[in-house]
């Protein structure tokens, strides 16, 4: 287990120095404004994803994503900051499937998946919602959608321990 969690620590470190020279290719999908006033909420957004857990040892998870669906069925594609497709999450009311490096590993729910990939549990019906603009209360988090409008979205998970902090920045 040592080793395992070695090298996850290692990947992560490196996908955050790498990040900084992370450059999106994506554009014009997440125009929130006009999705409002079609009354529809968007089905597709593109940006960057850092999630940082404050556990023994601190873990942090940063990202390019291309998120497709809704909460109940989706896929989530991670991007490394060289642009490699780092993994594929899909996900269904009956099941959620990791494929990763030419291997598909099945997860009971979407909730399950991401706290496996990130280390904390991320609450996805709260994700949609929080993307979409809408304030939607969440045991143990409190997001801050003050800077929604201009692509940015943080949320902080206070319960359980560990504490995380979720940061999006979406692709204009």
């Amino acid at each position: 287990m040592p080793a395992f969690v070695a090298r996850i620590g290692l990947l992560l470190a490196t996908l955050f120095v790498a990040s900084c020279a992370y450059k999106t290719s994506f554009t014009g999908v997440n125009d929130a404004k006009t999705e409002a006033k079609n009354k529809a909420l968007p089905t597709f957004w593109a940006g960057r994803i850092g999630l940082q857990v404050q556990s023994e040892p601190p873990q942090a998870f940063f990202a390019g994503f291309e998120l497709k669906g809704q909460a109940s069925s989706g896929e989530l594609t991670l991007i490394s900051p060289l642009g490699n497709v780092v993994g594929i999450v899909r996900w269904s009311p009956f099941e959620a499937l990791l494929e990763q490096g030419g291997t598909t590993r099945r997860f009971a729910s979407s909730d399950e998946l991401l706290a496996h990939i990130t280390g904390a549990a991320v609450p996805m019906s709260a994700l949609f919602d929080w993307l979409a603009g809408m304030d939607t209360p969440t045991p143990g988090w409190v997001a801050d959608l003050s800077k929604q409008p201009d692509g940015r979205i943080s949320a902080r998970r206070i319960n359980p321990a560990p504490a995380a902090d979720l940061r999006i920045v979406l692709n204009p």
